[in-house]
C-alpha cells in the first residue's frame, strides 16, 4: 500500500472500528508482541546505507512481505566507501534497479542515506508502474525515526558495531521488531543488556549470522549420528581482516568533518574523539571503540555453526596470542604498544565443558593469514591446505568443511567413499531475513534470535578481551564476570560519551 495515502490501511480499520463499534483484537493476542498479519506490510525503518547496508536493502526490498518506508544514516550522500571490487556497489545496483546508467558520473563507491532513498523510491515505482514514488522519508538520527514514523514494525541496524546494541535497544524500547548485522555489540556487557531486552519485550529479533546455511543440520546428522566419534577439538580460521589493523596510535592529522556527515551521530556511545576517516566506513572494524576485529566481523558466521552443531554453551576459559610491531628510532628497537586496535594477526582458544553428553572440547580462531598445521590427511590426498577453513576432530576422524562448514567431507578421501550417511532426521533452515519475517508474523521465532545468539557473541566479545589482556582468562557466565582480572573485567563494559549511557529501563 502506498505511503502517500493519508489514511492508511492500519488507520481506516481503527476509524472504523470507533465507527460501527467493533472491537478490534489487539496483535499480541493474535501471535505476540507487535504481531503483524500476514495480510500487512511489515513497515520497516532501514539505518545504515553504506556498503553492506545498501547490499542488504536491496535483498530486503526483494521481500513482498516488506515496505521500507524510512532510511537514516548520519552520512548524507559521499562517494568515498571502499568495495570488493571497482564499482561493485554501482553494478549491483544497476542491476538490482535494470538501469544500466545508474551513477555513471559516480566518481568513487556512492552510498549514504540519500542513496538508500533513491534505490527504494526507483524500485517501489518501478513495481507499481510509476514514474515517481512519494511519501518516503530519510533521517539522519535514529531516535527521530523511531519518534516519527508511527506506523514502523520494525528496525534493520546495518550501521558500524559500535552502534548496533544502542539502536537495537532503542527499537524494543519502542516496541518495535529489530534485525541486526552482527554482532549484536562490539562490548559483551551490551550483548546482554540487548538481550535481557528481547527476552523480556519478546519481540522478533534477528541476528544476521549465517544461520540459513543449509550444510549445518547436515553436519548435526553427521557429528551426532557418530561420524567421528566424540569432538574435542575445533580449528576455524580466516583470510581476514581485510582492512587496515595493528594501529598503535589514534590519528594526528586535523582534517575537517565533510560537508553532510554528522560526526557525532556517527560516534554514537563512544567518547568525543575528533573526526578522522580512518575510523569511519569499512575501516571502522580496527579499532577497539568502533569494531571488532577479524573475530567479531567473520566468527558469527562460522560460530553460529560449530555452537549449534556441538550444542556449546559458554566457554570456562580463553587465551590469546597476536601479532607485534617494533619500530627502530634512534638506532634502538622499540616495541610499539597496543591498546586501541586489533592486531594484525592472532590465535584465540577457548575452552568449553561437557555438556549433553558430549565431551569438553577446545575451540581454536585464526585470522590474518595464520593457519592449522598441515592436516596429515590431506597429505596423504595430496591435497593443500585451504586459504580458510572449519575442521572438526573428533576420536574416530576428521571433517573439514568451507569457513562457515559449507561442502563438508571426511579426510582422507578414501574414508568419505566408505561414509554411510545418516538419514535427513533435521529441517533445513529458511533464508535468515525469511526467518525474521515469519516471526514478524507471529510464527515461529528466527533461529539466531538474540536470546539464541547471546552466548556465540559473548564468546567473540571474551575472545578480544582476552586479545588485550595477555593471559588465560577464567569466565564466570552466569555471573558475567572474569575471576582472574580485574583490568579484563573492566573492558567486559564500554566508556560511554555522555548522555549515552545505555540501560535496560
Amino acid at each position: 500500500m502506498s505511503t502517500t495515502n493519508k489514511l492508511n490501511r492500519r488507520s481506516f480499520l481503527k476509524s472504523s472500528a470507533a465507527v460501527i463499534g467493533v472491537s478490534l483484537v489487539p496483535r499480541h493476542v493474535l501471535g505476540g508482541a507487535g504481531y503483524v498479519p500476514p495480510s500487512d506490510k511489515i513497515n520497516i525503518g532501514y539505518i545504515g546505507t553504506g556498503t553492506q547496508g545498501i547490499r542488504i536493502l536491496m535483498e530486503a526490498l526483494r521481500k513482498p512481505e516488506i515496505q521500507v518506508i524510512a532510511t537514516c544514516d548520519a552520512n548524507r550522500d559521499s562517494q568515498d566507501y571502499p568495495e570488493w571490487a571497482k564499482n561493485e556497489i554501482r553494478d549491483k545496483i544497476r542491476d538490482f534497479l535494470d538501469e544500466p546508467g545508474w551513477g555513471s558520473g559516480n566518481t568513487g563507491c556512492r552510498a549514504g542515506r540519500e542513496v538508500g532513498k533513491e534505490i527504494v523510491e526507483t524500485y517501489y515505482a518501478k513495481n507499481a508502474g510509476r514514474s515517481k514514488y512519494k511519501g518516503f522519508r530519510t533521517y539522519i538520527d535514529y531516535r527521530d525515526l523511531l519518534e516519527n514514523e508511527k506506523d514502523l514494525d520494525g528496525i534493520f541496524i546495518l550501521t558500524p558495531d559500535h552502534l548496533h546494541a544502542t539502536i537495537a535497544m532503542a527499537a524494543m524500547k519502542k516496541g518495535k521488531h529489530t534485525i541486526t548485522h552482527k554482532p549484536l555489540s562490539n562490548v559483551l556487557s551490551e550483548v546482554r543488556l540487548a538481550t535481557d531486552l528481547a527476552r523480556e519485550t519478546k519481540l522478533a529479533t534477528h541476528m544476521f549470522c549465517a544461520a540459513g546455511t543449509q550444510t549445518t543440520p547436515l553436519l548435526c546428522e553427521w557429528i551426532w549420528n557418530g561420524a567421528i566419534g566424540q569432538v574435542y577439538e575445533v580449528h576455524n580460521w580466516t583470510t581476514r581482516p581485510f582492512w587496515p589493523q595493528g594501529m598503535t596510535e589514534f590519528p594526528t592529522e586535523r582534517p575537517p568533518v565533510p560537508d553532510g556527515l554528522n560526526w557525532g551521530l556517527w560516534q554514537g556511545p563512544v567518547p568525543e574523539r575528533a573526526y578522522h576517516p580512518a575510523y569511519t566506513h569499512a575501516v571502522f572494524r580496527g579499532w577497539y571503540d568502533y569494531g571488532s576485529g577479524a573475530l567479531g566481523d567473520m566468527g558469527h558466521y562460522s560460530f553460529y555453526q560449530i555452537f549449534k552443531i556441538l550444542k556449546l554453551g559458554a566457554p570456562i576459559s580463553v587465551e590469546a596470542s597476536r601479532s607485534e610491531y617494533w619500530l627502530i628510532r634512534d638506532c634502538a628497537w622499540h616495541k610499539q604498544i597496543n591498546k586501541i586496535s586489533f592486531p594484525q594477526a592472532s590465535m584465540i582458544h577457548w575452552e568449553f565443558p561437557e555438556r549433553e553428553g558430549m565431551a569438553p572440547v577446545s575451540l581454536h580462531w585464526y585470522d590474518g593469514g595464520l593457519r592449522p598445521a598441515m592436516i596429515k590427511e590431506l597429505e596423504m590426498d595430496k591435497r593443500e591446505m585451504p586459504a580458510e577453513g572449519l575442521l572438526f576432530v573428533g576420536e574416530k576422524g576428521k571433517i573439514l568443511a568451507g569457513f562457515m562448514g559449507d561442502s563438508p567431507r571426511l579426510i582422507p578421501e578414501a574414508k568419505m567413499k566408505r561414509f554411510k550417511r545418516p538419514e535427513k532426521t533435521l529441517p533445513r533452515p529458511l533464508d535468515e531475513l525469511d526467518q525474521w519475517i515469519g516471526a514478524c508474523q507471529g510464527k515461529q521465532p528466527a533461529d539466531a534470535r538474540f536470546e539464541t545468539i547471546q552466548v556465540i557473541n559473548e564468546t567473540t566479545c571474551l575472545g578480544n578481551i582476552a586479545l588485550r589482556a595477555g593471559h588465560k582468562l577464567y569466565w564466570d557466565a552466569k555471573n558475567m564476570r572474569i575471576t582472574n582480572s580485574e583490568e579484563a573485567n573492566s573492558l567486559l563494559f564500554r566508556q560511554y560519551r555522555d548522555g549515552w549511557e545505555l540501560k535496560k529501563v
